[in-house]
């Protein structure tokens, strides 16, 4: 493959693992990228666009960095993984929230409107993918079998909701935020006893599911119109296998039946993503699995699977195509 005529920019942070597998499979094709942390704004990230001067009828512009100049014109697609969480530590309670909001409307919303770029994905669309009730229904207009689920705040609607379908789950609908000091915590999926659940589930909104009598599961990465698929077993026998010790982990590649291949790419296109992490509770029947749809993450992890070389060469081959040959 000859010297890309464009540059892709990888907007992420610097301990960013799984980008770095991806562009390393950019460079062996001598494709120029641009990495960029839009959390540096300041001496470590200057930034300067215009629009509406002269003949600019687009964005135009450049981004510096302490070690590279970086042309708008020039950025033909954007990886957007995961920047940093905004600074600005030296500013009073107010000027930085001014400081943060006003950045992430002009240096993210820069990037997120860049010309003929192709994104993978927008971060506009990472942001309607990643709210779980659209994730249901959209998993069930493409096609997918979901869990019954329920939404409230209501603890009648619990217990009711526990009595048709016990045994019940819980789960978070997003992390748990990092504290002031920057620990990172995390609610994982769990059973509940309708019993222990009381009148503060009043205070906020919660998600509760079937439980899936599940005998495995499988994470489907779609990058393009590459699919990739592992099934996941845990000897712990945990009901979330992210809260188990990922070195017990067993993974198998496994054939995703094409009904399912199907429905993830009606789900992508819905969302306007070009990549996904599925996720998948699977039951043994005559003849392979059901497949039950639990969520895709529109920016999730996939670094420490198996295929992991292959996924990030998938990556690679998206982010050119159409203009790298």
């Amino acid at each position: 493959m000859r010297s890309s005529p464009g540059t892709v920019m990888v907007v992420t942070c610097a301990e960013d693992v799984t980008a770095n597998l991806v562009i390393a499979k950019l460079n062996e094709r001598d494709v120029n990228v641009a990495r960029v942390d839009p959390a540096d704004i300041g001496p470590g990230l200057v930034v300067g666009a215009q629009i509406g001067a002269g003949p600019a009828t687009r964005w135009d512009g450049w981004l510096r960095t302490p070690t590279r100049d970086v042309a708008l014109k020039d950025v033909r697609a954007v990886y957007h993984r995961r920047p940093s969480l905004w600074r600005f530590h030296d500013l009073e309670p107010q000027a930085r929230e001014f400081a943060m909001a006003e950045a992430r409307q002009g240096v993210k919303g820069l990037l997120a409107a860049l010309p003929a770029c192709r994104y993978v994905n927008h971060p506009a669309a990472n942001d309607l993918a990643e709210i779980k009730p659209a994730q249901l229904r959209t998993a069930v207009d493409a096609g997918f079998r979901v869990p019954p689920t329920l939404i409230t705040n209501d603890l009648d609607a619990v217990r009711a909701f526990a009595e048709q379908h016990a045994p019940v789950i819980y789960k978070s609908f997003r992390g748990v935020p990092s504290a002031p000091g920057g620990e990172v915590a995390a609610i994982w999926t769990q059973r509940i006893d309708a019993a222990d659940v009381d009148d503060r589930v009043a205070i906020t909104a919660h998600l509760f599911q079937a439980e899936i009598p599940k005998t495995s599961d499988a994470r489907v990465t779609v990058i393009g119109d590459r699919v990739f698929a592992q099934e996941i077993t845990n000897q712990d026998g945990v009901l979330d296998w992210r809260a188990t010790d990922w070195a017990t982990l067993r993974h198998t590649p496994i054939q995703v039946p094409r009904t399912v291949q199907a429905a993830a790419r009606v789900y992508l296109d819905r969302f306007g993503l070009a990549f996904g992490c599925f996720d998948f509770a699977l039951q043994k029947i005559t003849g392979g699995h059901q497949w039950t749809f639990i969520e895709c993450n529109p920016n999730g992890q996939w670094g420490w699977l198996p295929d992991a070389d292959a996924i990030a060469a998938a990556f690679a081959d998206t982010l050119l195509e159409g203009w790298a040959s």
